[in-house]
């Protein structure tokens, strides 16, 4: 056991915590955002497309500049700490709004504050452990992450339902937890960054290795007919599902995600990242076939536990991965530029899903992403090796 947690700094614990209380902030609203957006303010499946798109893109796009930029000026901290005070300010914009271009707006705001914070603090859970360990760094941040997705959504069933809050009302609450998250950051020690000068990172950012380009090819690829999570959401809860029910199996699914997260980063230390991802996109491919061709409540909520599986895995060794192409002087940019890789193909995917929710049918959506997960899985084999150096 003692060797399971080895390597791993004061500051890892520290970042994993920030991630728990960040992710409670936003997990509280995540589940209820789409049924308020369609049953309160009428949206359409081509809105929510739409904001979760632009939100994830925001969200991903920045982290490539935000990285790149805390790189350059040595202050992945400072940097993190506005992201993440930027995010928490945002939630109650989201409560404020009273239509849904009011909640693509609040929402932009959340995810620009997010996409700042995350490359920058990766960058830091990356030198808060060597290389041997880097796979188990993330894999507990993961945990805090998911963790506090699992937790988000419990906690809005129990504001909504046992004690009556009204759902607007959640969007204000969710700043408490978001401001918790600032404070682990400040607490967090900065190692400081030793390259010699600004104008050696401008020119090393234009100039990552061939292997680090073929991994953000097979991001791209795979991630077209990655959609955002509402829409799993949304189909649970089309298939019958009460408002409660739908929140507590996406809490499951986050539960899942948060358990996997660090023994996925540890079997990646050990056996390759390459291996331990090509499971998870192939966990996915097995998902979204599921979500197109079954009716079965029990099935769906199965399934979207096994989603939990890929979520976690995939978060936790995808970034891993990416750090692990460039020296530690460009890890913060090289993973907000897989993040923003992310970003782009996940906003062209739920673009399209929304599309194809109103204008195919349901189904179609997932056979679209699965269909994409087979293109992700043939390129991951052929593309990528097995580790950066080979």
């Amino acid at each position: 056991m003692k060797k399971y947690f080895s390597g791993l700094s004061k500051n890892t614990f520290l970042l994993a915590l920030s991630s728990l209380f960040a992710d409670i902030s936003t997990e509280m609203l995540y589940p209820i955002l789409p049924i308020y957006l369609t049953q309160v303010l009428h949206a359409n499946g081509s809105v929510i497309g739409l904001i979760e798109g632009i939100a994830t893109a925001t969200q991903n796009i920045i982290q490539g500049f935000s990285g790149w930029f805390s790189d350059k000026l040595k202050m992945r901290k400072k940097v993190a700490l506005f992201g993440y005070l930027i995010a928490a300010l945002a939630k109650p914009l989201i409560g404020a709004a009273s239509s849904w271009d009011g909640v693509l707006g609040a929402r932009f705001l959340d995810r620009l504050g997010t996409g700042i914070r995350s490359a920058p603090r990766d960058g830091l859970i990356a030198a808060s452990a060597d290389e041997r360990h880097r796979g188990k760094a993330f894999g507990l941040e993961g945990i805090g992450d998911n963790f506090g997705a699992f937790l988000g959504p419990l906690l809005a069933v129990f504001l909504l339902f046992s004690l009556r809050v009204d759902m607007r009302a959640i969007f204000f609450l969710a700043i408490i937890p978001g401001i918790l998250a600032v404070c682990m950051i400040f607490l967090v020690k900065e190692k400081p960054l030793t390259h010699d000068t600004k104008a050696e990172i401008d020119k090393i950012v234009t100039r990552f290795p061939r292997s680090y380009w073929h991994y953000l090819f097979v991001t791209a690829l795979f991630g077209i007919g990655n959609s955002s999570n509402a829409f799993l959401i949304l189909q649970t809860k089309s298939l019958g599902v009460s408002l409660a029910g739908t929140i507590i199996i996406y809490a499951v699914f986050n539960l899942v995600a948060a358990l996997i997260s660090y023994p996925s980063g540890f079997l990646s230390d050990t056996f390759g990242r390459k291996n331990i991802l090509l499971g998870s996109f192939v966990i996915f491919l097995i998902v979204y076939l599921g979500f197109a061709f079954s009716h079965n409540i029990l099935v769906i909520a199965l399934l979207f536990g096994l989603y939990g599986v890929y979520q976690g895995t995939f978060r936790a060794v995808g970034k891993a991965f990416a750090s692990d192409f460039v020296p530690q002087k460009l890890r913060a940019s090289s993973i907000g530029w897989y993040s923003t890789t992310v970003g782009l193909s996940g906003l062209v995917a739920s673009i399209i899903a929304g599309l194809l929710w109103d204008r195919v049918n349901h189904p179609s959506v997932f056979l679209f992403g699965a269909v994409s997960a087979i293109l992700g899985i043939g390129a991951l084999l052929l593309f990528v090796t097995k580790h950066p150096n080979d």
